[in-house]
């Protein structure tokens, strides 16, 4: 018998948890944006002007803590009849993604990590969850070349979905992105079975070239469902998740999916503040080494968690103070 092809197999939404939903935000900061630090350097930057490319479920467009940071978009499924204009979401993943990316800091509702950031909405899953291979490779080299009115760029790339397969074209056109200096933030999976030791894989987050996010509670304890692997990159909140919804709406969703947005905005954030300190455009590696300096490890397993959990603050001070201090008395 004649063996598929796996580019012929879908890509799936990770598999998340929806907790509840609420047509008010039960906090106008997120745990999970409080927990990364994200408000303790909003006096430094808050995004403005770095352009996020979202490949998801596509996000409602008119949300109103959204429909400021959406800045352009494409639909690459055939939902809505393949009318590559209406990149609305008709699931509600990506939604909640784009607003703990970047929702609005005003009156009302929820605040993203990054919350003057722009978002690129690129829908490449359908309303099941489903999307197919080509729809996502061709949505990253659009994110490649897509030029603003103002000559922006995009400068990071953010996947909450994966599948079992190693697929050889998105892992070139993920390389081609970073080639561009356009960093790639992915999700670790939700396969996991609590234990450090044992590994599960998902791509494209198993990629090394991407920075794989894994996922922990509030009280800091690595979540059941993390996949645990040798390339997990380091791990952000991801259970219980307040978030933007469908409708207007708010929810709290739990999965890698959840924690991978608080990187996404989190990287938004230091792009913005480092290349103001360096007076230049950082490379890839450079964004990726600025994030790493700001995780905290938390006593697991390197392939549970990486270089540890993201702290946006107080992970630069603890160093900080490490280099300042007197040899004679550290």
């Amino acid at each position: 018998m004649k063996r598929r092809s796996s580019m012929s197999s879908e890509v799936r939404l990770i598999p998340f948890q929806v907790e509840a939903v609420f047509n008010y935000a039960e906090e106008k900061v997120p745990k999970g944006v409080v927990m990364v630090e994200a408000p303790q350097i909003w006096d430094k930057a808050q995004g403005e002007h770095i352009v996020i490319a979202v490949l998801d479920t596509g996000c409602q467009m008119d949300h109103p803590d959204l429909q400021e940071r959406i800045i352009d978009g494409f639909n690459f499924t055939t939902d809505y009849s393949g009318d590559p204009e209406n990149y609305s979401d008709n699931n509600g993943h990506g939604t909640h993604v784009a607003g703990t990316i970047a929702a609005s800091l005003n009156d009302g509702g929820v605040v993203g990590v990054a919350p003057k950031a722009d978002l690129l909405i690129l829908k490449v899953l359908s309303g099941t969850g489903g999307g197919k291979y080509d729809w996502i490779i061709n949505a990253i080299h659009y994110a490649i070349h897509w030029e603003g009115l103002n000559g922006e760029k995009v400068r990071v790339i953010s996947m909450s979905l994966g599948g079992p397969h190693d697929i050889p074209l998105l892992h070139e056109a993920i390389k081609e992105a970073i080639r561009h200096e356009i960093i790639v933030v992915c999700a670790a999976g939700n396969d996991g079975d609590g234990k450090e030791d044992t590994f599960q894989r998902a791509y494209p987050g198993y990629y090394p070239e991407v920075v794989q996010v894994g996922a922990v509670d509030f009280s800091r304890n690595l979540a059941s469902f993390t996949n645990t692997n040798d390339e997990i990159d380091l791990v952000a909140p991801g259970v219980n998740i307040l978030s933007t919804y469908l409708d207007n709406n708010y929810a709290r969703l739990s999965g890698t999916s959840m924690a991978t947005p608080h990187v996404t905005g989190a990287i938004a954030l230091l792009i913005k503040i480092s290349e103001e300190d360096f007076g230049r455009k950082l490379s890839e590696p450079e964004i990726y080494a600025q994030l790493i300096r700001r995780t905290v490890p938390l006593g697991y397993n390197k392939c549970a968690e990486g270089n540890g959990l993201l702290l946006l603050y107080s992970a630069i001070q603890s160093l900080d103070n490490v280099l300042t201090s007197d040899p004679q008395t550290a």
